[in-house]
């Protein structure tokens, strides 16, 4: 059977050329401009909310307001209605993906711009409609039905790593769920998160009705972050990002799915292929410049084993730098500071967040091609690069002398914040120790870093990941309620 809801495609595309071209002739999103004329045959354009169109706003309180009449709206047309938005946001981002992640590159600066597309194309493995699934009981004393309710709309928030992806995949999540979203995006991302909404509301709008189902602010602030997390129309916090905007959206009295930090360290014991350890951990770890939180950011090999998979390494496309060339740039990666106790820690340069390898070894004062995927020396276990999420192309290596060395620096490295972590062993044992001892949310044996989130392993897709709340890879289950009906008796027949 059709659905009610009839997607056209041209309509779609025509949609997004007109915001690129009204990006090329100005610099910024402006919520006041005038909208494209509907496609034909597309529903007449409901009245704009104060201060935005298509869901991009100056004020947070009219974008709360916005979404949730939006919320309002979106119930009408039912599950067939989320269905028909997940359809939309899957098919744009797919085929928009060359033009989204350029813009996106250009604007943040960091990263790869192949795995910027890449990232955008994958969009469409993020589950729907279909993972909202009722629970039932039957018995002696009637039937209960448990069924995922909607919260109404939810205050997301954006890192740079991933404006437009994150962004995306969270809009599948919980519209699937039945919710409206406002979303506040990293300062570095705000344009490409306004160019991604204000493309989607006015194909929703056409195909639905709805004009605000997905808003955002146009220039995203503390301020607007702290009224975001308190207005009373946000009933619940999607957070992605660092230890200070997970511990504020925590302390905010509404509940909170967040992903905080994470700083995988992955052990090699030698049991399995250093040849294919090595060409895997590449994989993840250069995948966007290391910017993935779920990458491989330091890695543990058993000392008989660390020449081999150094080779493999190199084998892989890495480059080695010498020890002066890694004190070069550690120095330039990293400076120091001193906390409120007096005590030094490292502090990273953001400058060099996300840069290419061959950037980074112009810092170390080397010379290498400018496809190089990865950068790698030898460290001791308290070195910075280790210690640090870092989000650069240059794996620290370090050498150990048993698994349980392994597993207690990997745990170190790790700081408790049960992210992420990857071993390659063919030893039952050493896998169950490490994942005891990390009690990661992510534990991924002998593949990349992203089989994790179902890229060449098996399982789903999500570009949040709720570690510090514990709900895991999010999924639209975890954007709602849970309602509980019960009929009491005379309604069993046999």
């Amino acid at each position: 059977m059709s659905s009610p809801f009839q997607l056209d495609e041209q309509a779609v595309r025509a949609v997004v050329e007109d915001v690129m071209r009204s990006l090329a002739r100005s610099p910024i999103l402006s919520p006041a401009a005038s909208p494209s004329s509907p496609p034909a045959g597309a529903a007449p354009a409901r009245p704009a909310a104060k201060g935005g169109r298509y869901g991009v706003f100056e004020d947070v309180n009219a974008a709360c307001v916005a979404a949730q009449g939006a919320f309002e709206q979106l119930k009408e047309k039912g599950v067939a209605g989320r269905a028909k938005v997940i359809e939309i946001v899957k098919a744009m981002s797919t085929a928009h993906a060359v033009e989204w992640g350029k813009f996106e590159f250009e604007e943040t600066k960091i990263g790869r711009l192949e795995h910027k597309i890449e990232k955008l194309q994958i969009v469409k493995l993020v589950p729907g409609v279909e993972w909202i699934k009722p629970y039932g009981l039957s018995g002696d004393h009637g039937i209960t039905l448990e069924e995922h309710t909607p919260f109404g709309v939810v205050g997301a928030i954006l890192p740079v790593t991933h404006s437009i992806p994150t962004l995306s995949g969270n809009i599948i999540n919980i519209v699937a769920a039945g919710n409206a979203v406002v979303f506040n995006p990293h300062p570095g991302g705000a344009r490409s998160a306004a160019l991604a909404v204000r493309a989607y509301n006015e194909a929703i709008s056409a195909a639905l009705g709805i004009e605000h189902l997905v808003c955002t602010v146009l220039q995203p602030t503390l301020d607007t972050f702290t009224a975001l997390t308190k207005h009373e129309f946000i009933n619940l916090l999607c957070i992605t990002g660092g230890p200070g905007v997970v511990s504020a959206a925590m302390k905010s009295g509404k509940r909170a799915i967040c992903a905080g930090p994470g700083n995988p360290p992955v052990i090699v014991d030698g049991t399995g292929c250093l040849q294919k350890a090595a060409r895997d951990i590449i994989q993840g770890s250069a995948f966007d410049n290391n910017l993935l939180c779920i990458g491989e950011k330091q890695v543990f090999v058993l000392a008989p084993f660390a020449d081999r998979f150094l080779d493999g390494l190199k084998a892989a496309g890495g480059v080695a730098l010498s020890s002066s060339q890694l004190a070069k740039l550690t120095a330039a990666a990293f400076t120091t500071s001193k906390d409120a106790g007096g005590c030094s820690h490292a502090v990273l340069n953001r400058q060099l967040v996300g840069a290419d390898a061959a950037v980074l070894a112009r810092h170390a004062g080397a010379n290498v091609p400018a496809n190089t995927p990865l950068l790698y020396a030898e460290t001791d276990v308290d070195h910075a690069f280790v210690m640090e999420e870092q989000m650069m192309p240059m794996l620290p290596v370090v050498r150990v002398q048993s698994i349980q060395q392994a597993i207690e620096f990997a745990r170190k490295s790790e700081h408790g914040y049960k992210h992420s972590a990857v071993i390659h062993s063919l030893n039952v044992d050493h896998m169950t120790q490490m994942a005891r001892a990390l009690d990661t949310t992510l534990f991924v044996k002998n593949g990349p870093s992203t089989a994790g989130l179902g890229l060449g392993g098996e399982g789903y897709l999500s570009y949040s990941i709720a570690t510090t709340t514990g709900e895991g890879i999010t999924n639209p289950a975890t954007f709602t309620r849970t309602r509980r009906c019960v009929m009491v008796d005379n309604l069993r027949i046999y």
